[in-house]
């Protein structure tokens, strides 16, 4: 039961527009701006208007706005994530708060850093009540990323040794939940020492990159057995270690690297009999968060962190900059 009926009858929708490709985070702000768009004046059959409350920033996100994405479209809004409500569509969805993410979202076609976004009615699953929009908002790509991660690389056992490196990411974050509610043993990496900073369902250690050999220092707190699963968020800083972590059987995400090329000397895990897995979550159509182990945002403390920014601060000519400087942060709540 939904509560009073929203009313909805303006055609016109605020959203950042990103009007070319440029070279550079620095040339942004010449392309970038906030602007009104129209939407459909007759809506078409099966279809919904989703008032956005909140939209994640990822760093596919600038990376698309940046046009390092393939297929990637101009003029277009931005942004892959979103929360919100239903404000225009089929009578029964009209009030439900709703979650999304991915797909062609932001890429292909115009994203979610908007006031309003129009998608398909099928495509439109509930909010959990667990959860609130805000953090909803930011759910979708680190989620998903980490999900699709651990299910490519196999069955993810009770007791089996995780390592996620770029722990405080927001995938990394993600992995870490997903991997602490399954019962794994987690380590996880960061440039410093420094504290996890969200939610878990069991113990993480935590390893500073400057502290020593990666590799030995989970090997040697796993008596030798090293890492069942490396999820490798970082990429190339990181590729050897990981390769070295590894226990025999073990399987190493990649879902990003700094360098192109990343070198791989076949030494580093002989006789490991060892995996390795790139993960790609460009989709065709938006997808659920809820696929991504749904059951784990209703009865347990699994959630992203918000960063509570809100619209104004888009309005600004400096976007860019916010984009880039919150690119680990969860969500704007519009």
């Amino acid at each position: 039961m939904h509560s009073a009926t929203p009313v909805f009858t303006s055609r016109r929708s605020a959203a950042i527009r990103v009007a070319a490709k440029v070279d550079s985070p620095e040339a942004l702000d010449a392309v970038l701006q906030l602007t009104e768009i129209d939407l459909p004046r007759d809506l078409p059959s099966g279809y919904a208007v989703v008032e956005i409350r909140s939209a994640g920033v990822n760093p596919s996100d600038v990376r698309a706005v940046l046009g390092d994405m393939p297929h990637a479209v101009w003029p277009r809004t931005p942004g892959r994530d979103y929360a919100g409500v239903v404000v225009e569509g089929p009578q029964q969805l009209l009030g439900r708060e709703v979650w999304g993410s991915g797909g062609d979202l932001g890429i292909r076609r115009d994203g979610t850093h908007a006031r309003h976004l129009v998608l398909p009615a099928a495509n439109l699953p509930q909010k959990p009540a667990g959860i609130t929009l805000a953090e909803a908002g930011g759910v979708g790509v680190p989620f998903i990323t980490a999900y699709e991660g651990l299910r490519e690389a196999g069955p993810m056992r009770c007791g089996d040794v995780v390592l996620v490196l770029g722990a405080n990411g927001k995938v990394g974050q993600a992995t870490i939940q997903l991997a602490t509610a399954a019962g794994a043993r987690v380590f996880g990496v960061e440039r410093t020492p420094e504290r996890y900073s969200c939610p878990a369902m069991g113990e993480v250690t935590i390893f500073g990159a400057s502290e020593g050999d990666i590799a030995e220092r989970v090997r040697d707190a796993t008596d030798g057995h090293g890492a069942d699963i490396v999820f490798n968020a970082v990429g190339s800083p990181y590729f050897e270690a990981a390769c070295r972590a590894m226990a025999i059987g073990g399987r190493q995400i990649l879902i990003s690297t700094i360098e192109r090329v990343v070198p791989f000397r076949s030494t580093a895990a002989t006789g490991q009999q060892c995996s390795m897995l790139c993960v790609r979550v460009l989709r065709e159509a938006p997808c659920a968060p809820s696929r991504c182990r749904r059951p784990i945002f209703i009865r347990s403390p699994a959630r992203p962190r918000p960063t509570g920014r809100s619209w104004p601060a888009l309005e600004s000519a400096s976007f860019s900059t916010h984009a880039i400087g919150d690119i680990g942060s969860a969500a704007f709540e519009l």
